[in-house]
């Protein structure tokens, strides 16, 4: 069992920057790899970012690519989405999740655990 908790969210300008932590409880975070999800208002939840168990491995949706970057520290049992140059269209809850493989680490519909989100507000 793996309980996630994410935090960091807020409201910032567009341009800005936001850095989200999403903390792990359990003994076997470090066993599962760790993605990125939102969603905005009316729209289907999707994927952002996801990071392979070790932290080698990363991979990211073409529309934050080279702005997003996610990390983990596992000694912490915490994993990282830092956020630059936000644009309104990234505004929505993001959410963290655990997957225990990588094949399909892009599909929402794989993932094991699923944290309650956080509130990321981009002013234009």
């Amino acid at each position: 069992q793996v309980q996630l908790v994410e935090s960091g969210g807020g409201l910032v300008q567009a341009g800005g920057s936001l850095r989200l932590s999403c903390a792990a409880s359990g003994r076997t975070f470090s066993s599962y790899a760790m993605g990125w999800f939102r969603q905005a208002p009316g729209k289907e939840r999707e994927f952002v970012a996801a990071i392979s168990w070790s932290g080698g491995n990363t991979y990211y949706a073409d529309s934050v690519k080279g702005r997003f970057t996610t990390s983990r520290d596992n000694a912490k049992n915490t994993v990282y989405l830092q956020m630059i140059s936000l644009k309104p269209e990234d505004a929505a809850v993001y959410y963290c999740a655990a997957h225990r493989g990588w094949g399909t680490i892009d599909n929402r519909g794989d993932y094991d655990y699923w944290g309650q989100g956080t509130q990321v507000t981009v002013s234009s």
